[in-house]
């Protein structure tokens, strides 16, 4: 198959330099990747992977946590259970 098609995109400079070091840390060149999610959503027909907006709850998680707010810590996984009651 030859390949001539161009994508064009812009992104945040950070963002591209950490992607693409994780692409070389996988063997992976930036067009390899992006022909390999052009791949999975082909096969998949539509994204490989779940796209979801947060419910009230979770928002309200990631908000507290963020602040520090509202975080149960435990010891060990025997302390996670007894606190679940589980």
């Amino acid at each position: 198959m030859i390949k001539s098609a161009m994508i064009r995109a812009r992104t945040d400079p950070s963002l591209k330099d950490e992607v693409e070091q994780i692409f070389k840390e996988l063997g992976l060149t930036t067009t390899e990747a992006i022909n390999l999610f052009f791949c999975q959503i082909k096969l998949r027909k539509g994204l490989p992977f779940e796209i979801a907006v947060p419910n009230k709850t979770t928002i309200r998680t990631l908000k507290d946590t963020d602040k520090n707010k509202n975080i149960v810590r435990v010891k060990n996984t025997k302390d996670i259970f007894d606190k679940l009651g589980i």
